[in-house]
């Protein structure tokens, strides 16, 4: 039987927090992607079909929101924990009726959304 690799996709408009994740994750053996918008976030979405995504709220272009409008409307099913800043809560709602699993506020405990994230990929 052979061990199918866990993906992660990582999508945030700050370099240093795609890094800083990537490193973290990096680390539990999972294959990990990056983009720092929607519109590329959509795309690895489509070809990689990641187990998880870390998805940011506020992005240039296409934001977490419409990314996930845009996959509800092609009834594209995927695991989303949302990061945002403080003060948000109106789209932390929204984004909990598009199906995102949970949400982070910035700046977050690294090690507890690394802790969530594992559980949600049943590591």
């Amino acid at each position: 039987m052979t061990y199918a690799m866990k993906k992660l996709l990582i999508v945030d408009d700050q370099y240093g927090i795609r890094v800083l994740l990537k490193e973290v994750f990096s680390r539990e053996g999972l294959q990990i992607f990056q983009a720092a918008d929607g519109e590329a976030a959509l795309e690895i979405i489509q070809t990689e079909k990641p187990d998880l995504v870390l998805l940011d709220m506020k992005m240039p272009g296409m934001d977490g929101l419409e990314l996930l409008r845009h996959l509800q409307k092609e009834q594209i099913r995927i695991n989303v924990i949302m990061m945002t800043a403080y003060g948000e809560l109106d789209m932390v709602e929204e984004a909990s009726k598009l199906g995102a699993l949970t949400h982070f506020t910035k700046p977050f405990d690294i090690e507890e959304l690394r802790e969530e994230a594992l559980r949600y990929l049943n590591l």
